[in-house]
Formats: structure tokens, sequence, C-alpha cells
């Protein structure tokens, strides 16, 4: 809600005559009867703003459910392209001034699913399911990229995109099993009819090839402790006569700290007692715990110590790891309480895993770039 208030708020004041949501409107297919009002009360809001908007899919939302109210909200001056479309100009949206004239072109391309890039005369074509998910994505970007040339060479081309581009730099948030190679393009695949490419799926905000027209927004949030210093922003685009300038990055203020505690347990209980959140929201802490020699008891109040500040109102205990230098050396608790083995991905073990080792997170994402390409030719092998 308080990101909501601030973007309103931007909104007016930069005088937006047009946003764009590249994807992920919704963590989850099916998202609770909370989020949906809090989905519709954000694009109610919006209504009087006079205000285009364009909203694609991204690979967490059904495209069902984005879809369903998308004849109402096209009245509204909201338009919704929840997955591929058919035909592929249905893509194209057209952004006019209040005298009707087209200012700007919006390819708006969703997330592109298995369906919508795969068939069996592309299956045999290529090598294997991961290269012809790589040449349906450049194909798509290509046809409509075509069609914009076309119809539209004297009109400022923005493409949207929700997808995996090589050389981004993740975050722990991201389900890797998503972004992995299986579906990274290079940033070439964009056709260089398009002015700026505003790209959805991946939390963390920045350029891609050092090119400022291609960028992912990033989320608005902070959705993991590897995110803690990221700076959050939107990216403002401003039309001079005929031409996208150099985009403008607005950070979001901080409504949540999430803070890192290392040391002893000693330490971090001195440090706990004395930190002081200043932000409006209930902070989110990680601590990790690194101990000389291995003890049960030791194990026994660091439990303790995240019961005790489950109910504290200025900051939250998240997620804790512990290190001993000699005795177990993976020591934390790799399952959270009811939490099955059988009900998690090959992925999510791995990760749980690799937290018991002192590595950077470099290192930490080679290894688990390494162990991705490994899982899809097992799922390969299991297929055939």
């Amino acid at each position: 809600i308080l990101f909501f208030n601030w973007l309103l708020t931007t909104i007016e004041t930069e005088a937006i005559d047009l946003l764009l949501i590249s994807g992920d409107v919704f963590d989850l297919a099916n998202p609770s009867a909370k989020d949906r009002k809090l989905y519709y009360g954000f694009l109610k809001s919006l209504v009087n703003k006079d205000l285009n908007i364009i909203i694609t899919g991204g690979n967490h939302d059904s495209v069902g459910f984005l879809n369903a109210p998308k004849d109402l909200l096209d009245e509204l001056n909201i338009t919704i392209i929840g997955g591929a479309t058919d035909p592929i100009e249905d893509e194209i949206i057209e952004v006019k001034d209040k005298q009707g004239n087209i200012q700007l072109v919006v390819a708006a391309v969703p997330f592109l699913r298995d369906k919508d890039l795969r068939n069996s005369e592309t299956d045999q074509k290529y090598k294997n399911r991961t290269e012809a998910i790589r040449e349906g994505i450049k194909n798509h970007y290509n046809e409509i990229g075509e069609i914009c040339k076309r119809k539209y060479s004297e009109t400022p081309l923005i493409a949207m995109g929700h997808l995996y581009v090589i050389g981004v730099e993740a975050s722990e948030s991201e389900r890797d099993i998503h972004v992995g190679n299986a579906a990274a393009i290079d940033s070439s695949a964009f056709p260089s009819c398009f002015d700026y490419v505003a790209l959805g799926h991946i939390h963390r905000p920045q350029r891609i090839s050092k090119n400022d027209f291609i960028r992912y927004s990033g989320s608005p949030i902070a959705l993991s402790f590897s995110e803690k210093k990221d700076n959050k922003c939107v990216i403002v685009l401003e039309l001079d006569k005929g031409k996208i300038k150099e985009p403008q990055v607005i950070n979001l203020p901080k409504f949540r700290e999430l803070k890192k505690f290392s040391g002893s347990l000693e330490e971090i209980q001195v440090k706990l007692q004395e930190y002081q959140p200043e932000f409006p929201l209930v902070s989110f802490v990680e601590i990790e715990v690194k101990e000389a020699e291995f003890s049960s008891l030791i194990l026994s109040k660091i439990e303790d110590l995240k019961v005790e500040y489950t109910e504290n109102d200025q900051f939250k205990i998240l997620k804790g790891t512990t290190h001993f230098k000699t005795g177990a050396k993976d020591t934390s608790d790799l399952f959270i309480a009811g939490e099955n083995i059988e009900d998690l991905s090959p992925m999510d073990v791995f990760s749980k895993r690799l937290e018991s080792e002192q590595m950077d997170e470099e290192k930490v994402q080679e290894i688990k770039d390494a162990f991705l390409e490994l899982l899809e030719i097992v799922e390969q092998t299991d297929e055939s």
C-alpha cells in the first residue's frame, strides 16, 4: 500500500501519461482475495489520472485471471495482455494523445510459455528444447518488430518483455528454475527498431549490456535478503520531438529495512538489543552465527532467540544460519517446521544445502548455474 501511494503521487508530480507494468502482477497464479482487492483498488485509483496503462502477464501470473476483466478495463484505458496473442498484432498497442494522434507504439509482449513457442515442427528443427525456446522468443520479437517497422516507421517504439536476458544479475528471490539458462536470450534478440525495451522478471534493477535503453526496472520492494542493498526504482521516459530521451531513474523511498547480523551468538544478542529500526514497517532480520566449536546448546539458544523476537513490534528474525569451525559443518536447520523434502523442488533442496557453505554470492551463483544445467539434462533424458 505504501508503494502504491508513493507511485500515485509520483505519477501526478511527474505528469506521467503512460504506465507500463512488465509482468508478475502477482506471485501466484491464484492470488488471495486480499491481493486481488489491492490490485483492483490500485487500478481504480488510476482511472481519473488521465493515464494510459499497459499490463503484461509474467510467469507467475494466470493468463486467464489477468485477461478476465479485459473488455471492461479497455474502456478505462487499461490494456491487459495476459499471454501471447493470436494474431500477434494484438500485442501492438497504439498510445494516442487527446486529439487521437499516435504518440507512441508499444509491443506489449508478455511472458512467452512453451506452448507459445514450440510445436512438432520447431522441435524437429532445433537440437533440443532449450534451443527451440530461445529461437521461439527471438522469432516472436522479430515478427512483431517487422510489423512495427512497416506500420510505424516514424513513431517511437517500445518493447515490453518478461524473460531472462544473458548477463543479468539475479537475486536469491528469483526462482532459479525459471531464470536459469533454459530461456536466456542475448540482448541482440531485440530488434534495433525498438527505441526502448522495458523488461520484467528480474527483481534487481539494472541495465543490460551497459545499454540505458534496455532495462529491468526491478521489483518495487526487496524480496530477499540478497536485495537489501538494492536501490529500488521506477524508470521514467520522456518523449522529445518524437525521440525518447535518456531514461530517468527515480529511487523509491525505503519503507522496510532488511538487516543482517553476523558474529558469535553473544555478539549477535548484543546487536539485536541495540538495534533501533528507523523505517515505518517492521524490519526483517537475518542472523548468521559463527562459533568455533559445535554445541547443541548454542543451537538451542539460537532457536530460543528466534522465538523471543517473533512477536517483536520493531523487527522479526526471518532467517538464521549457523557455522562451526569444527564439528558438524552444516548446523542450520535445512527445513522449517512442517516442511518435507518431498514438497520441495531439486533446486530448493540444493539451495538449502548451499546455505551451509561459507562462499561468496558469485561462487554460489556459479554452482547453481552448473546444477541447473545438469538438472535440465536429467529432465530432458527422463522426457525422452
